[in-house]
């Protein structure tokens, strides 16, 4: 008799430790996924953003009206409305992840006497990211094409850019669209980012319009960033660009996707913009927040991201930088 109360004493034991074990394995797991979601790129970035365990994340640069960043900013600082319904900040974090920069460079004839001296500021300007950050190469004129893939190697991308020759058209629109795509299919963990390069004077409106590449780097998670540079012209190129029917809107993208636009005034400017725009990029916030919607695949949820109103008035007192929109993928 006290040999089966001694059995059915262990059997209970081992069916306690098991039940332990188990529940043990399921709070991992479950805990596992918000981690995963929280550090995988497909679920995070600065685009329309895609939704795992219901953690929706965003980023956002915040700056006075002045132009000055407000980089001290705490979680609890932030507000964020999605489709008019407050939400509790639950993730908060600045320049921890690592970011994929997406280098979109015009090889138009305009540019060439500006390869040389951007191949020297993307030299010293890429070597500020991170170890972890990688950059890809986009180049077009007529055409897009990805000319390197993603790599940690910063300098092997500014020797590219100093080897390449100049001529042809400028289809910036399928450039923006190409990276977009890109980094939709092959961006590792971290923040993405499109850096266009150009003068920003189409010549050819490719085959996308701006409303797809919107949808496109919004789909990617990408926040798009304009590095303007004074190219090179004549009154006939310029009269030419502004008849051509859907060419781009440059500066609705970079507003949609979070971005902004750093005009290059004279190439002795190049350098010190190019690095202003770096930083820029570096000092973003991410903030993440838990959503109850449960909307159709591809329905678009708008995002509103203010400071507390200790800080003022939004647009007015201060400005926010970040995505307007996401949905469920």
């Amino acid at each position: 008799m006290q040999a089966r109360n001694e059995c059915s004493r262990y059997s209970r034991s081992k069916r306690l430790r098991w039940i332990v074990r188990i529940s043990f394995f399921v709070v991992v797991v479950y805990v596992g996924q918000i981690l995963v979601h929280a550090q995988n790129p497909q679920n995070q970035g600065s685009g329309a953003i895609r939704v795992d365990v219901n953690l929706v994340v965003l980023d956002a640069t915040v700056k006075t009206k002045a132009g000055q960043i407000m980089g001290d900013l705490k979680k609890e600082d932030f507000e964020i409305r999605e489709d008019g319904a407050a939400k509790k900040v639950e993730l908060f974090s600045r320049d921890e992840l690592p970011i994929n920069v997406a280098l979109v460079l015009d090889l138009s004839d305009s540019i060439e006497p500006f390869l040389g001296p951007l191949r020297d500021a993307a030299a010293t300007t890429l070597a500020a990211l991170k170890p972890d950050d990688q950059v890809a190469l986009f180049t077009f004129s007529t055409e897009a094409e990805l000319s390197a893939p993603l790599t940690k190697n910063k300098s092997e991308i500014a020797e590219k850019i100093g080897s390449f020759k100049a001529g042809g058209a400028t289809n910036i629109n399928d450039g923006i669209f190409v990276a977009a795509e890109y980094l939709l299919k092959n961006a590792p963990n971290g923040r993405r980012v499109i850096i266009l390069i150009s003068d920003d004077v189409g010549t050819d409106a490719g085959g996308q319009g701006t409303r797809d590449i919107v949808t496109e780097t919004i789909a990617a998670d990408a926040a798009v960033y304009n590095l303007k540079i004074p190219g090179y012209n004549p009154p006939s190129t310029l009269f030419a660009s502004s008849m051509i029917p859907g060419l781009v809107n440059i500066r609705r993208v970079a507003d949609e996707t979070g971005g902004e636009i750093f005009d290059v005034k004279k190439v002795a400017d190049l350098g010190e913009v190019f690095r202003a725009l770096i930083q820029r990029i570096k000092t973003r916030y991410t903030l993440g927040y838990y959503t109850s919607a449960n909307g159709a695949k591809g329905k678009p949820h708008k995002l509103d991201v203010r400071l507390a109103s200790s800080f003022g008035s939004k647009g007015r007192d201060y400005v926010v930088l970040s995505k307007s929109s996401y949905y469920f993928r």
